[in-house]
């Protein structure tokens, strides 16, 4: 059966839209009510691991907002989990991982999992959400990246400059590059079985990509994107992102993705002088702005969509939607994308 709603599939091949299409990172969760009632009954990973639940969080901003793409509801530190790290997610205080990677002997305890052992728990989630979406519209997997999931597993939580696991990969290199490899291993086999279950297309969140330099970027980031591009994108598409990395825009659009995310620091125009227009730029409103007037909040997502203009472009936010955003006023983000017209 083919999808009734492939937008974001066309946007994405370069095809012509007859509009934009529009999600939001994170667009599952924590803004809406609908979801704050599971969170008070079910612990974090509790929702991750229960494909039925999983399945609910994924479907309401289809639902309750009007997308154009359902995105899986999970977390990119399953990954850490299943090659052996312990993770815990303590609401409001974000990711603590107890144990983390500082050393040789450290590293042994890490594996390239089974991903069908360790994640199967995902895939059955992704084909319950493909049965219950009913091809209505594409549904999104996704992985974080090799670099912003080392920055977790060696500095143990999160952290704004992530130091402890930069010092890590400066004074101990080849020991980050094997963890790097293990996690880009590990990653490939993840998406590709997530694709096999169903997933329409991939993201790669590299979060902490804006903390490096260009060339450090290169070595301990892109890197591995590259492989990780290579390895799927005859699967399925994929689209980067990688906040704060924008320097690197050029190079990203040159791995093969089908899409480049970008966030708010980066003018429309100047994104696309460096991506060049063979690749589909998605993105890059602050998610702060949704907390304006919703008058102001149109005005401001009209001005991107002219910035952007329809060809090759996916609006979405230039990060994840704030906790705090009203549904009116994301929902307002979403139909204001839906009823722009170009003339």
């Amino acid at each position: 059966m083919s999808l009734k709603n492939d937008l974001i599939l066309k946007a994405l091949r370069g095809e012509n839209v007859e509009r934009i299409p529009v999600w939001m990172m994170r667009q599952a969760g924590r803004y809406l009510p609908e979801y704050m009632k599971l969170r008070e009954k079910y612990s974090f990973f509790e929702r991750c691991q229960t494909p039925e639940l999983t399945c609910e969080i994924t479907l309401q901003p289809v639902d309750i907002v009007g997308v154009d793409a359902a995105i899986l509801f999970s977390d990119i530190l399953v990954v850490p989990q299943a090659m052996g790290m312990e993770v815990q997610l303590i609401e409001s205080k974000g990711p603590v991982l107890p144990e983390p990677i500082h050393t040789e002997k450290d590293l042994q305890r890490l594996i390239v999992p089974d991903v069908q052992e360790k994640l199967g728990y995902v895939f059955n989630a992704i084909k319950l959400i493909k049965q219950e979406l009913n091809n209505r519209v594409p549904l999104i997997g996704f992985a974080g990246a090799p670099w912003t999931l080392l920055c977790y597993m060696v500095q143990g939580k999160g952290s704004k400059t992530f130091d402890e696991a930069k010092v890590f990969c400066y004074t101990q290199p080849e020991l980050a590059h094997r963890l790097l490899q293990m996690i880009t291993d590990t990653t490939i086999a993840y998406l590709k079985a997530q694709i096999s279950a169903g997933a329409d297309l991939v993201q790669i969140f590299d979060s902490w990509g804006g903390l490096l330099s260009p060339q450090d970027f290169e070595e301990f980031s892109l890197k591995y994107i590259r492989q990780i591009v290579a390895a799927v994108k005859d699967d399925a598409p994929v689209i980067i992102f990688a906040k704060g990395a924008w320097h690197s825009l050029e190079e990203m659009a040159q791995t093969g993705a089908n899409g480049l995310g970008i966030d708010w620091c980066i003018a429309a125009k100047e994104a696309r002088e460096f991506a060049g227009n063979n690749v589909t730029l998605q993105g890059n409103f602050d998610p702060a702005k949704l907390l304006s007037p919703i008058p102001q909040l149109k005005k401001d997502v009209q001005q991107m969509l002219r910035d952007f203009g329809k060809e090759r472009y996916i609006a979405n936010l230039g990060h994840g939607i704030l906790p705090n955003v009203p549904v009116d006023n994301a929902r307002a983000f979403v139909d204001t994308v839906k009823e722009f017209s170009m003339v």
